[in-house]
């Protein structure tokens, strides 16, 4: 009976190792084939069901891996593989929390294991929570200082939490192990980008490309640097990459219609037919890029439909070229063919030269809104809108929103009247805002752009940093005093301070990483020269 067991065991290790072997070259079949038949024989074999499980995620079925392994976990609650797989099944699911805790309990059991702290690293990435990931790299790197993987990684967690310098360093020695990687020459690219060293990130992007002619993330990255520095033609071709890449590529749109892009696809006229554009990004680039409508409409189309945010539908029906608006997640009604918003300057062939930058393309609202807010506000002294943060989700918010509190020595000028338009204003700003009853705060009551855009039309200015309030007050033609990061979007181009696609706008930019003294030095003094200043004081009198 013994000999027979032994046999018994004999056999299951052997179809264990053939298994093994076989899913290490790649043949899966043969791997699941001889993994069940292991399980067959022997249901507790931890490793065949581990190994089972590792083939099943690695062809996409996610939740049949996660069955298999937590099965083998039951087995055997002290492998270190098995919950570093289970956590990379979980990330693989998008349940970042479950993959923190596997990878805890794998530590558990090796606290000096380089894979798990890098694993754990990259969860609590994706958890918007790079501090810790930065310590998790160090531990990584401390057990094995040429972990590649976790050496970008730790370029990465740099890089979010706003220290490129020190990105670029450790991107620099990864690539000297592997000079090749298009992944850490992207993400290089990046950062070279954030220090305003656009020639080179484009650069390092373009040896990306040569390492890898189809990594999407390149040709993104490659396309901003591009449009950074003014190259519209190959920038805006480029720019398409942007529906494989990262949170963008969720904002894709299926539809069973085609796509048009103008003389992108010469054989397909316009002539008669309903063109959907749709947003895609943010409300700022709906604001700025809806004005192509009107271009679209001259090329023939007998209908061109708007699909925007819903915060944008009350306000956008007068856009010219738009016959109809829709709310996003309404029903669209029947169309031909579609194009999302920032493809249409390359479907329009736009070059700088050729931005139409015709303002006011967006109107006011009727005036009875108008005198809604205009009527709160005081009429003694020049009225100036202020925004002086965005979105805390935004990747650049570190950089391109402004506390309060940097913005006093402008906001204490006697001869205005600061009106706050920030909507959302935030908790470490709002002392200072109620110790300031002279600013004018309207902003928290606006219920969408309808309302924001009937409050700008009382103002005379507005200063902002770069939201879709600062778009909004210059696509209606008003005095617009833009505070921008170093390095900022590449919609603002460089080393200028006026904008082609907004004629009424002045840009102030850091001329340091992180200095916003000077900017807002250098804005003060224009808007104590600016010429709104002697009209504003005369019809107040």
């Amino acid at each position: 009976m013994n000999d027979r067991l032994q046999v018994s065991q004999s056999n299951i290790s052997r179809l264990l190792r053939r298994a093994l072997r076989a899913h290490d070259d790649g043949d899966s079949a043969k791997a699941e084939r001889l993994y069940n038949a292991v399980i067959a024989r022997h249901p507790g074999d931890f490793d065949a069901l581990h190994g089972l499980g590792r083939l099943h995620y690695q062809r996409g079925r996610f939740d049949t891996a996660l069955v298999l392994i937590q099965s083998a976990l039951k087995i055997d609650p002290d492998r270190v593989d098995g919950f570093s797989s289970l956590g990379l099944v979980f990330h693989l699911l998008r349940r970042f929390k479950d993959a923190l805790a596997s990878y805890d309990a794998g530590l558990r059991l090796a606290p000096d294991n380089a894979e798990l702290h890098n694993r754990r690293g990259v969860a609590l990435l994706e958890l918007r929570r790079p501090q810790e990931a930065l310590a998790d790299f160090e531990s990584a790197l401390a057990v094995d200082p040429d972990h590649r993987d976790a050496l970008g990684n730790y370029g990465n967690a740099l890089l979010k939490l706003n220290r490129p310098a020190e990105a670029l360093v450790v991107y620099d020695r990864a690539l000297a192990m592997v000079p090749d990687n298009a992944q850490l020459l992207t993400n290089r690219a990046v950062a070279l980008r954030r220090l305003d060293r656009p020639h080179e990130a484009l650069m390092s992007a373009s040896r990306a490309l040569v390492s890898r002619p189809d990594f999407a993330q390149a040709r993104f990255v490659e396309s901003v640097a591009r449009l950074t520095l003014g190259d519209f033609a190959a920038g805006w071709r480029g720019y398409e990459a942007r529906w494989s890449v990262g949170l963008l590529a969720s904002q894709r749109r299926n539809f069973a219609e085609p796509l048009w892009l103008g003389q992108e696809t010469p054989k397909m006229s316009l002539a008669g037919k309903t063109i959907l554009l749709h947003a895609e990004q943010g409300s700022g680039d709906t604001i700025q890029f809806v004005r192509y409508a009107r271009l679209v409409a001259a090329c023939g189309a007998k209908k061109v439909i708007l699909e925007v945010q819903r915060e944008l539908a009350r306000l956008l029906p007068g856009i010219a070229g738009v016959d109809a608006v829709i709310a996003r997640g309404a029903p669209l009604p029947p169309f031909d063919c579609h194009c999302p918003l920032l493809s249409l300057p390359l479907a329009c062939a736009t070059e700088q030269a050729t931005i139409p930058a015709d303002v006011p393309y967006i109107a006011p609202p009727p005036e009875a809104e108008i005198r809604r807010w205009r009527d709160r506000l005081p009429r003694h002294r020049p009225l100036v809108g202020v925004v002086w943060s965005g979105d805390r989700s935004h990747d650049n918010d570190l950089n391109r929103s402004i506390r309060i509190e940097a913005l006093l020595p402008l906001l204490d000028l006697p001869e205005f009247c600061f009106v706050s338009l920030q909507h959302a204003v935030r908790e470490e700003d709002i002392p200072i805002l109620q110790s300031r009853p002279d600013i004018i705060r309207i902003g928290e009551e606006f219920c969408d752009f309808a309302d924001t855009a009937a409050a700008l039309a009382g103002l005379d200015a507005v200063i902002s940093v770069d939201t879709a309030v600062a778009h909004l007050a210059a696509a209606m033609g008003k005095p617009l005093f833009l505070l921008l990061p170093y390095a900022a979007d590449f919609r603002w181009l460089r080393e200028r301070h006026d904008s082609p696609w907004y004629p009424t706008a002045r840009l102030y930019r850091q001329a340091e990483f992180g200095d916003w003294d000077r900017a807002i030095g250098a804005l003060s003094q224009d808007l104590m020269r600016a010429s709104f200043f002697a009209w504003g004081r005369q019809r107040s009198a």
